[in-house]
């Protein structure tokens, strides 16, 4: 008892012609017991209530109960009128009978049975805590190239860790062994962090493969368009020479060779006009292929990490449905 009791004492006897005294005395009984929160917040609460007589023994004094288990259930189903978070379930009484000191001395022992209302603790806690799985499940759908998985993986995990201090403060800490509701959330937040590890090592890969092909491709195309630049030059080096020759053409040579010579340095320029857009289109092409294989080529840790990614999804799916029916197996029993 935590409490002294609180009932006023009865000062009447009732007294059979049988020889049968009979002595009502109603006490308020404030009493607590030990709790098992190994299966919270589906859990079953037994309690004990022990009554015996601390000085007499049984052949001072005689205890027994005049009622059964089933009737003490159904007077207290009557009784109680209003039932919170708990669920009385049933009483069983129990008889026992103890050597106490050369002398044997009758207890009478009441357990009360209880079971936990676990609806609101399902629906404020475990819950939410599914749907962040899920989440981050979904989350594997977000690209790798940018940060926003990154963030997002983040920001889910520090919600886990939210739900697992209002964790603390619903749950009672009077319990020999680890709750299997702290198990559930350890291990999703385990599952959590190991899927915000697989995107920062993935992101690195592709951050290291993004690094090698841009020093590749800024080597190539240095080496393409300093080329292209050479031949551009001497093209416009030529026609240049054309034009001055035939600028510099003194006008006393005679009209016939005038002529020729005027027209073999036209096709002279025609030639060099066309290699100057030959080699201009040349380095168009060049700089098309340029964009077209930096958008095209797929590296090697890219690769890599395309495989890594799609291994992991599996294993997480199937990770986390085994741990969970394991976990619900352990509080079903």
């Amino acid at each position: 008892m935590t409490e002294k009791d609180k009932a006023p004492p009865s000062p009447l006897l009732k007294i059979h012609n049988w020889g049968k005294v009979e002595f009502r005395n109603n006490q308020v009984i404030i009493s607590t017991c030990k709790m098992h929160a190994y299966q919270f917040p589906f859990d079953y609460q037994s309690c004990n209530l022990t009554f015996k007589s601390v000085l007499h023994n049984d052949e001072e004094m005689i205890i027994k109960v005049d009622e059964n288990s089933t009737h003490a259930t159904l007077w207290s189903l009557e009784i109680i009128k209003t039932q919170f978070e708990w669920v009385f379930l049933n009483i069983t009484i129990d008889q026992k009978v103890v050597d106490f000191y050369g002398s044997n001395q009758t207890s009478i022992i009441y357990t009360v049975n209880m079971r936990r209302r676990s609806i609101l603790y399902c629906a404020n806690f475990l819950v939410p805590i599914l749907f962040l799985m899920i989440l981050d499940l979904a989350s594997f759908l977000i690209p790798d190239d940018g940060g926003e998985k990154l963030s997002f993986k983040v920001t889910v995990l520090l919600a886990v860790t939210v739900m697992q201090l209002l964790l603390n403060e619903i749950l009672p800490s009077s319990t020999d062994r680890i709750p299997i509701v702290v198990l559930f959330c350890i291990g999703i937040f385990g599952l959590m962090l190991l899927s915000l590890l697989e995107t920062i090592f993935v992101i690195y890969l592709r951050n290291k493969d993004l690094k090698t092909q841009e020093s590749e491709a800024n080597g190539g195309s240095d080496e393409e368009q300093n080329s292209d630049k050479t031949n551009f030059i001497n093209s416009l080096k030529a026609l240049k020479k054309c034009c001055q020759s035939v600028c510099d053409k003194s006008p006393e040579e005679k009209p016939s060779a005038a002529k020729e010579e005027s027209t073999s340095q036209l096709m002279e320029m025609s030639l060099a006009m066309e290699k100057v857009s030959n080699d201009l289109e040349d380095m168009k092409r060049t700089m098309t292929l340029l964009g077209s294989k930096d958008d095209l080529k797929i590296g090697y840790w890219t690769k890599l990490s395309v495989k890594i990614s799609r291994g992991f999804v599996t294993i997480y799916i199937m990770t986390a449905s085994i741990f969970l029916v394991v976990i619900s197996c352990k509080w079903m029993t």
